[in-house]
């Protein structure tokens, strides 16, 4: 069971308590703002064993009491939705400037919706030795199904589509995918969507998890590719619950690495770099896929806040690690 500690407790106001390695360490207290279905899958024992063992202590945020009358906090985690709980986060912000709050809410806002998501990557257009990341041309639909043939025609896009839905508020529904094969069937898509030129890539997804300057690579199954026979042949609209789970795999396991080399280092450290400046966000995951048939021509089809690090090899040290390091400062004085 958790340990939950409500303050006005010893180690919950922060002082100094005693462990195996060192005897006067004050705790970095972490409160979590979490949906039941987030914090089973995030807070692991393995998670909260290792932190207690470096001097972080995860307490939950109680949703019936005014934020700033619990803490103090060293960090606020969070992944809720909702108007109301924005303004809650951005007033506490305002008034404790010394608190991070992972991440900043009106920043998170930007990924909610898939049609301003992917604009940080293609206004970035990164090219250089090690390759090209760009996103697949896609159109946005509002409303009126029955105009999606003509506006895609219109705009260019060739068979087969990708429809996702325009909302990606980490919802199971926000996750579905719709494959569309032929003209006529683009008109039995529900809006709001956002359409995606379909791209083969070997049936490979990479799944990019970022926690601060950390990046960790994991292969997924995904898509399988559609040939121009394929293609001729079917038709139809062909729904998948999501992409990573699209092909039956187990979403949680890495692939075997023969099966597809990951996307070159150098290449990846630079975009996700360039990613945490523009979308202000230390907390996500990139969905890339490479081009078939190209060694270097990768596409960034989903970005997701806060994702399933769960799923992530290591992902316990790698994020107290980034903890650690977001109170430097603090924790200097308690080595010493």
């Amino acid at each position: 069971m958790r340990e939950e500690m409500p303050y006005g407790t010893e180690e919950g106001e922060g002082e100094e308590v005693g462990f195996p390695n060192n005897t006067h360490k004050r705790l970095v207290v972490v409160g979590y703002a979490l949906t039941s279905k987030k914090t089973k899958s995030f807070l692991q024992p393995k998670l909260e064993g290792l932190a207690r063992n470096k001097g972080i202590l995860f307490v939950a945020i109680d949703h019936n009491r005014p934020l700033s009358d619990q803490g103090p906090f060293d960090i606020v985690l969070h992944k809720l939705s909702g108007k109301e709980w924005r303004q809650i986060l951005e007033d506490y912000r305002q008034t404790h400037p010394e608190v991070t709050v992972l991440d900043p809410p009106d920043a998170i806002q930007h990924l909610h919706n898939r049609q301003s998501m992917l604009q940080a990557v293609a206004d970035m257009n990164l090219s250089d030795s090690y390759g090209k990341v760009g996103v697949p041309r896609q159109l946005v639909v509002k409303r009126d199904a029955s105009s999606i043939p003509d506006a895609v025609a219109n705009s260019g896009l060739t068979l087969p589509i990708v429809a996702k839905p325009l909302v990606n508020d980490g919802s199971v529904k926000s996750h579905e995918l719709s494959l569309a094969f032929d003209r006529y069937s683009l008109q039995k898509l529900e809006p709001p969507l956002v359409l995606q030129e379909f791209v083969n890539h070997g049936g490979v997804l990479f799944k990019v998890y970022i926690v601060g300057e950390a990046i960790k690579v994991v292969r997924r199954f995904s898509l399988p590719d559609v040939s121009k026979r394929e293609l001729s042949k079917t038709a139809g609209v062909y729904r998948f619950p999501r992409v990573s789970c699209a092909a039956a795999s187990a979403d949680d396991a890495d692939l075997d690495p023969g099966i597809a080399e990951l996307p070159p280092r150098p290449l990846l450290e630079r975009l996700a770099k360039e990613l945490r400046r523009r979308l202000g966000l230390r907390l996500f995951n990139l969905d890339m896929i490479r081009e078939h048939g190209t060694r270097d021509r990768f596409y960034v089809i989903d970005i997701n806040y806060f994702p399933g690090y769960g799923k992530m090899p290591e992902y316990e040290h790698i994020f107290t690690d980034f903890l650690l390091s977001l109170v430097p400062a603090k924790y200097k004085k308690r080595s010493g």
